[in-house]
């Protein structure tokens, strides 16, 4: 009993004292963590509405639902293909739900193909689902990779390391030079 009284007494205050200090150092450790959490914070998706029409390339590390239509190759973290939408030429993301038109290359780590989807192209991919009633024509190919290693960026390495070649033949006309004099 007497202890209930002191809790309620001011005397108690100068043991709080003591906590204070203690509780500071585990703030200190919040702190460290408080900072690290505003920049995990996901922006929304862009939409691109119905009435929409877009010529041209787009590309975010951010999400992107289309409703409308897009003439150029996308790239986007999460990608959303409305049943209205239609896309002409390369969508790439780690993760596309096809629920519209595309007419090209699709490469992703998750393709999803829903029942309202139509895709007229090559399908590159880590995994696919394709539910009932999809329309696909075209072929599919499993990577381990899909986003870095593009089937004809694969053709375009070693043309990158044809451009070192050339510098070999620098000598060979020095030498040239020297069957000239």
């Amino acid at each position: 009993m007497f202890s209930k009284s002191k809790i309620n007494e001011p005397g108690p205050k100068a043991d709080d004292s003591a906590p204070k200090p203690a509780a500071e150092a585990p703030r200190q450790s919040n702190q460290e963590y408080k900072p690290s959490t505003p920049p995990k914070a996901k922006p929304p998706a862009s939409v691109l509405s119905s009435d929409l029409h877009i010529t041209g390339n787009l590309r975010t590390t951010g999400d992107i639902q289309v409703e409308g239509t897009v003439e150029g190759d996308i790239r986007a973290h999460l990608l959303t293909i409305g049943e209205s939408a239609t896309i002409k030429g390369e969508v790439i993301a780690d993760d596309v739900v096809i629920n519209g038109r595309i007419v090209g290359r699709v490469r992703g780590l998750k393709v999803r193909l829903t029942a309202t989807a139509r895709v007229e192209g090559d399908i590159i991919h880590k995994t696919i689902a394709i539910e009932s009633g999809a329309h696909f024509e075209g072929s599919v190919q499993r990577q381990d990779d899909p986003l870095s290693t593009r089937g004809k960026g694969g053709q375009q390495q070693p043309q990158q390391q044809a451009q070192p070649a050339p510098q070999q033949p620098k000598p060979a006309q020095a030498s040239g030079g020297q069957s000239n004099g």
